[in-house]
């Protein structure tokens, strides 16, 4: 059994939103390969944008941020799950890493360089949603924001290994599923597969959560463990799966 936090970095608390069902079908498969399983959601965290280095150093972290800390420390494996906007993470997650990664927390005596990370031991995985074709994105814009967030903030805090999947052309795609198991790199730490419908209902609007939910279990497909770390395809679910919008 491996404790896995994953965190669900998209800031529109809408649950129409494609990342939020992704997160959700992240979990019930972990749940079901028999890890233990938290979960922060950073659009229903309370907490102010850090505006100085004064503040980052010596205010005490606001609650939401104290009990997102607690979670990450308690994990062997994090899962960090966005949309890209702008090229980038959100705004509201950038702010929540700031938060998250002071320097007592994050460094060991307040220091920050890879020698007082405090995150060793832990590894992690990245889930990027966008509209444009993977392959775009990953060969032709070189994938810099996800390669900017394992560099500088997950690796910087002592994450390793630290992987990613790349989900393209989220609206109105096939089925496929996200295959990252033993993404620490050891057998122990399994990160467990998400299995992901990206149609539209016949009404033309983005199915609920509710009912990506009920799509889900009701296609008989038990979540999968994967070794491979690659992305692989499997058999089709119902057509009103999770939303597609990111």
């Amino acid at each position: 059994m491996t404790r896995i936090t994953i965190i669900d970095g998209h800031p529109d608390p809408s649950p129409d939103r494609y990342i939020h069902a992704l997160a959700a079908a992240y979990a019930d498969g972990a749940t079901q390969a028999g890890h233990a399983v938290r979960q922060i959601k950073v659009a229903a965290a309370v907490f102010p944008v850090i505006r100085t280095r004064q503040e980052w150093e010596e205010q005490q972290a606001p609650a939401d941020i104290a009990a997102a800390q607690d979670s990450i420390a308690w994990a062997e494996h994090v899962v960090i799950l966005y949309p890209l906007w702008l090229g980038d993470v959100p705004a509201l997650l950038k702010a929540f890493l700031e938060q998250v990664n002071r320097p007592d927390f994050a460094f060991e005596g307040g220091g920050i360089g890879m020698g007082q990370a405090r995150m060793k031991g832990r590894s992690a995985r990245v889930v990027v949603t966008m509209g444009m074709p993977g392959p775009i994105y990953r060969f032709f814009y070189r994938a810099h924001s996800v390669k900017s967030l394992e560099r500088n903030v997950l690796r910087l805090v002592g994450f390793g290994p630290v992987r990613h999947s790349i989900i393209g052309s989220v609206e109105g795609q096939p089925v496929t599923a996200i295959a990252g198991s033993n993404a620490s790199g050891r057998s122990a730490a399994p990160d467990a597969s998400t299995q992901t419908a990206r149609s539209r209902s016949s009404t033309g609007r983005a199915p609920s959560q509710a009912q990506a939910s009920a799509s889900l279990s009701s296609s008989k497909q038990r979540i999968s463990v994967f070794t491979s770390g690659a992305i692989a395809p499997i058999q089709p679910v119902s057509q009103a799966g999770p939303p597609t919008t990111a």
